[in-house]
C-alpha cells in the first residue's frame, strides 16, 4: 500500500490547512464561549467549495477521493471540531443521496448540498432510541401521494440552521428494522419545526436540536431508496461516518501534540525547558505515535472504501482507537502545561472538552467494541 499523498492530495491538504489558520482556529475560542453557529465562516467554507470536495463534478462536487475529504475534516479540527463536525455531518446526509438517492433527488437535493447553497442533516435518534436504532418509534403513514411523518428526533447535529434533512421513520411498526424508511424533509415543511437546542459541553460552535413532526407531510418522491430500506442506509452511511470521526479524532490530537510541544520547549524549570525531561519527552512521544498509527489506518479504510471493499469492521476499529486516542491527547496535553492546562487561557481543556463527543456520536464505543469482537469471533 502506498502511504504517500499524490500532488492533489497535497495541495488539498496545504490549501485546506491555510485556510484553517487564516479563517478558522482564531474563532473557535470565541465560538466555544458564545455557543453560536459560525454561519459566516460556513459560507466561507462553502463558497471554497469545502462542501462537495469528495463528490463527483456532475453533481457540483469536486471530484476528490475518500481520503481527500477525510485530510479535509483532519486539517479544519486542528483548527476547530465544530466546523469539522459540521461539515462532517453535513456529508452524511449527502452520502445517503449519493448512494441511495434517485437522479431527479440527486439534481433537487444533492448538488445544492454539494456547491454550498444548503446545508443538511441527518435524523436517526429518539429519545428512546440512541444506539438501537431499529428501536425508533416515529412514524411515517401513506396517505395518497403523500408520507405523513410524526414523532421526535433528539441530539441531531445541524439541526436548525440546516436547509435539508434526511430522517428515517419507521413506516411498518410490525418489522422492527426492515420497518424503517428514510425521507427527504426541506426546512418550512408544514408541520415540521426545531425543538431545544442542547446546551453541550462542547463542540458549542455546532448546532445540536430536536426536531418536531407532526402531521408533517412529504411528498412520496421524497422517500430514498424503497420502503423498509432506512435502516440499511443508515447504516450504510454512518459506516462511512465513523471514518469521518477517525479524521475528526487525529486532527484534534495533532492539535494538541502542536500546543504541548511549543509549551516543552517555552517553559523552563530547574534552569531548562521542560522538554528536556524524560517524563515530558515519553508523553510527546506517546501522543506522536499514535497519531502516525492512526493516519496508517485512515489511509487503509479510505482506500477499501474507494474500491467499494467492506471494511465496517476496520472503520470501527478507527473510529474507536481514535476516539479515544484524542481523549488521551487531550488529557497528556493539559497534563504538559500544568496548571495552565487546567484554566480556560488555554485551548487543551477545550479540546477535552471537544473530544469527548467522539467517543459517544457515531456507534458508542462500547458497542462498536461489540461488534468488532463479534465479527472477529466470527471469522
Amino acid at each position: 500500500m502506498n502511504f504517500d499523498l499524490n500532488e492533489e492530495q497535497k495541495m488539498l491538504q496545504k490549501m485546506v490547512r491555510e485556510f484553517t489558520e487564516k479563517e478558522v482556529a482564531h474563532l473557535d475560542e470565541k465560538m466555544d464561549k458564545s455557543g453560536e453557529f459560525p454561519y459566516e465562516l460556513m459560507k466561507k467554507l462553502a463558497d471554497n467549495g469545502f462542501y462537495g470536495i469528495p463528490y463527483a463534478e456532475k453533481y457540483g462536487g469536486a471530484g476528490g477521493d475518500e481520503l481527500s475529504g477525510a485530510l479535509t475534516l483532519m486539517e479544519l479540527a486542528k483548527g476547530s471540531m465544530s466546523v469539522a463536525f459540521t461539515l462532517a455531518t453535513h456529508w452524511v446526509p449527502a452520502n445517503a443521496l449519493n448512494n441511495f438517492g434517485t437522479e431527479e433527488q440527486k439534481q433537487k437535493y444533492l448538488v445544492p448540498m454539494l456547491t454550498g447553497e444548503k446545508l443538511g442533516a441527518f435524523a436517526l435518534t429518539e429519545p428512546g432510541a440512541g444506539s438501537d436504532s431499529a428501536g425508533i418509534v416515529s412514524t411515517g403513514t401513506a396517505d395518497e401521494d403523500v408520507w405523513v411523518l410524526n414523532g421526535n428526533k433528539v441530539f441531531i447535529t445541524n439541526g436548525g440552521v440546516s436547509d435539508i434533512y434526511v430522517i428515517c421513520v419507521k413506516t411498518d411498526k410490525t418489522k422492527g428494522a426492515k420497518g424503517i424508511s428514510a425521507f427527504i424533509v426541506e426546512k418550512g415543511t408544514p408541520g415540521f419545526s426545531i425543538g431545544k437546542k442542547e446546551d453541550k459541553m462542547g463542540c458549542r460552535g455546532s448546532s445540536t436540536t430536536e426536531l418536531i413532526m407532526k402531521d408533517c407531510r412529504v411528498p412520496k418522491e421524497n422517500m430514498i431508496g424503497n420502503e423498509g430500506e432506512g435502516f440499511k442506509i443508515a447504516m450504510s452511511i454512518l459506516e462511512k461516518g465513523r471514518m469521518a470521526f477517525g479524521a475528526l479524532g487525529i486532527g484534534i490530537s495533532e492539535a494538541c501534540l502542536s500546543v504541548a510541544k511549543k509549551y516543552a520547549n517555552e517553559r523552563q524549570a530547574f534552569g531548562k525547558p521542560i522538554a528536556s525531561f524524560q517524563a515530558i519527552q515519553f508523553i510527546i512521544a506517546n501522543m506522536a505515535m499514535e497519531i502516525e498509527l492512526s493516519k496508517a489506518l485512515l489511509q487503509k479504510v479510505a482506500s477499501m472504501y474507494e474500491k467499494g471493499e467492506k471494511c465496517g469492521t476496520e472503520a470501527a476499529m478507527l473510529k474507536v482507537f481514535t476516539s479515544e486516542m484524542a481523549m488521551k491527547a487531550a488529557k497528556d496535553a493539559i497534563q504538559v502545561l500544568g496548571g495552565y492546562g487546567y484554566t480556560r487561557d488555554y485551548p487543551p481543556e477545550r479540546y477535552l472538552r471537544d473530544a469527548k463527543f467522539l467517543e459517544i456520536a457515531e456507534g458508542a464505543n462500547e458497542v462498536l467494541r461489540f461488534v468488532i469482537g463479534s465479527t472477529i469471533l466470527r471469522g
